[in-house]
């Protein structure tokens, strides 16, 4: 996965080079400078006296020593006063610098630090916008394994504007489902209609008490039959099925479910029936669209080596969230996206976050994977890529 948010200690990641978050001067400081110097050892101290500081925006580099990484890539943020000083800039640069002497190092993977917010006094959220936007940019286009490293989940905010809109989205969404599921946000019954016995009074109006060897029957016959019990369970807690419906019909509800049996087929039938592959599906789609084969798999946040294994197995079996990341990549519309990831034996569920947060993104056209993951990050969901 060429951008990766993870929870983690920096000094402790097994990569080619962690970045310190350092100071000018390069001699160690507080945070995860002091961390970091206290990690590698004295050795490192030494080297960097020899390097004469560094400028804010820019990246020096210097051996492991006693570190897991190969490199350090020392970068100096900008000291925040109020954002209008020209530090968005700078910050955007310190992650370049740091990620271009990466490059020139030949380091297939680098572990970032939120440079600047700490003493440095960037807000969170604006830190977490600059680097996942900076790197995000560099990774679609070089191949590089780049990890957000984020050493404490309180200190991890969003701050983009469409995160309270988000949040509603999901609640509402689970408000809905959970209607469908037990009848009534007010009542949390699941016993249906088949379960009353026979001398309860009919439950809906028109059902005369003459007419009980009718309800009783029709009791009966939707215990039987199972796939009835979903949509029956649905009218728990309403005296009316007038309520019930006036409730489902309610802005933003959602639609009533169907149960009807699908007509019976023979294997032969299925089997005809076979959709193309996931691999030749997905690299139809990439020609369809005029993308080349990198600019797909970058725009869906996975490695070359994985979309390799994908383009030469006919027969690959991908993983949910690849689907889904192809999806953003591609740019689907929902439907397209519902189609495509039942192709892949998936779907979509209104009682999953993850599939929330992506269907949100997508109704809004939305396609950045990495505010994409952003989110999923925040509500301890898998990432989408490989």
């Amino acid at each position: 996965m060429p951008l990766q948010i993870i929870r983690a200690d920096i000094t402790k990641m097994k990569v080619d080079a962690i970045v310190n978050a350092a100071n000018s001067t390069l001699l160690g400081g507080g945070g995860v400078d002091g961390a970091i110097h206290r990690a590698a050892g004295p050795e490192l101290l030494k080297e960097c006296r020899t390097l004469g500081g560094c400028a804010a925006g820019d990246a020096k580099i210097t051996k492991g020593y006693n570190l897991p990484a190969k490199y350090v890539i020392h970068t100096v943020g900008p000291i925040w006063r109020d954002g209008t000083y020209g530090e968005p800039e700078i910050l955007a640069s310190a992650y370049r610098s740091s990620l271009e002497l990466a490059d020139a190092y030949h380091c297939e993977s680098v572990a970032f630090p939120l440079i600047s917010a700490g003493a440095y006094g960037c807000p969170r959220k604006t830190a977490l916008s600059i680097a996942v936007n900076t790197i995000g940019e560099y990774v679609l286009e070089h191949d590089l394994n780049v990890f957000l490293v984020i050493y404490d989940k309180k200190s991890f905010e969003i701050g983009s504007s469409w995160f309270g809109s988000l949040q509603t989205y999901i609640d509402d969404a689970y408000v809905r489902e959970q209607m469908l599921a037990y009848g009534s946000e007010r009542r949390y019954q699941t016993t249906s209609f088949a379960s009353y016995p026979a001398k309860k009074k009919s439950r809906f109006p028109g059902i005369g008490m003459g007419e009980k060897k009718k309800e009783r029957k029709g009791r009966k016959e939707e215990t039987e039959t199972s796939f009835h019990r979903p949509e029956a369970e649905l009218f728990s807690g309403y005296a009316k099925r007038e309520e019930f419906e006036a409730d489902m019909m309610a802005p933003n509800a959602a639609p009533m479910p169907q149960y009807a049996m699908a007509p019976a087929e023979d294997l032969e039938d299925r089997l005809r029936r076979l959709d193309e592959s996931f691999s030749k599906k997905l690299l139809r789609m990439i020609d369809e669209r005029g993308m080349k084969d990198s600019e797909c798999y970058k725009k869906a946040n996975i490695d070359r080596k994985h979309f390799s294994k994908i383009r030469k197995d006919e027969h690959y079996r991908p993983k949910k969230t690849t689907v889904l990341a192809f999806c953003i990549a591609l740019e689907l519309t929902l439907p397209q996206t519902r189609a495509f990831l039942e192709s892949a034996g998936y779907a979509l569920s209104h009682a999953n976050v993850a599939d929330m947060i992506v269907e949100f993104f997508i109704e809004r056209g939305n396609y950045n994977i990495f505010e994409i993951n952003e989110a999923l990050f925040h509500y301890d969901q898998n990432l989408l890529g490989s």
